[in-house]
């Protein structure tokens, strides 16, 4: 009897270092292991461009170095057209992304579980995937103008595919035995789409949402470079008049505010998987 007490308590020890052995630290510890590595990246660019800057390769007019650059930046902060061009920027990259995931739910669904679907279009979605979408522009220009329906257009065909892609390669790595319990529990079609297949296949599909929105923000960026509304301020619009007009600190400024957007929906994107991998326990960190 004191043999198998002893062997429980053991048992036990062991389920607690593995489950629980490892308290979370605190908030201010996470965000400063978080910001420690972005903050010395940082500092490191900051040398090595003023170390350029210094070098004379370039003249000042044609590289601005960090002071000037952030100098006109807080100028910008100030400006209320600088806003209206964030809110202009973000709103169609926020529309075109949110019709691409549309298009993209449902050619991966349609494609992963069609197999006649799936030899038909399985090559082409890869093929558009790694398209470039700048030679889309044309086209999209062509049939409807110099107006935002191209600019969305072209910001759709550059994430659709990831975004399926990432569903069909979820879809693919699905368990067998979940299925078969799927259908022990009666799910059947949509109810066994719905109940196991995404579940299971959401990781993999996350994985194609960043990376579809990663294709739509590049899309974007070309987009107001080429198709430049009247009256319709943007952040590709005011990097194409930096560049005609020679603003050299201005050019270098919009370039890192679109720098500093697109890490800020990396890093919601990495949330919401830290939070997908604490759910399903596969956080051991």
């Amino acid at each position: 009897m004191a043999v198998d007490t002893q062997h429980a308590r053991r048992i036990a020890g062991l389920d607690a270092l593995e489950l629980g052995g490892e308290r979370r630290a605190g908030l201010p510890a996470r965000l400063w292991a978080r910001l420690w590595p972005m903050l010395t990246a940082v500092a490191l660019v900051l040398v090595a461009w003023q170390l350029v800057v210094m070098s004379g390769r370039w003249p000042e007019y044609v590289f601005a170095g960090p002071v000037e650059t952030f100098q006109a930046m807080g100028e910008r902060f100030g400006e209320a057209d600088f806003y209206r061009a964030v809110a202009t920027t973000m709103r169609r990259a926020f529309t075109g992304f949110a019709l691409a995931v549309l298009v993209g739910l449902v050619v991966g669904a349609a494609v992963s579980r069609v197999k006649v679907l799936r030899a038909a279009f399985g090559a082409l979605i890869t093929g558009l995937q790694t398209m470039p979408s700048i030679a889309w522009f044309p086209f999209a220009i062509l049939l409807f103008g110099l107006t935002e329906s191209a600019i969305t257009f072209v910001v759709i065909l550059g994430a659709a595919p990831s975004i399926a892609n990432g569903l069909i390669t979820g879809v693919d790595y699905t368990p067998p035995l979940l299925l078969r319990a799927g259908h022990v529990l009666g799910f059947r079609r949509l109810s066994l789409y719905r109940h196991v297949i995404l579940p299971a296949s959401l990781p993999s599909f996350l994985a194609g949402l960043k990376q579809g929105w990663a294709f739509a923000w590049r899309s974007l960026m070309a987009g107001e470079l080429m198709v430049i509304i009247a009256y319709q301020s943007s952040l590709g619009e005011q990097l194409a008049y930096a560049r005609e007009v020679s603003d050299s600190p201005g050019l270098i400024g919009t370039m890192i505010i679109i720098l500093s957007i697109g890490i800020v929906i990396d890093l919601l994107f990495e949330a919401a998987d830290g939070a997908l991998r604490r759910r399903w326990g596969l956080d051991q960190r």
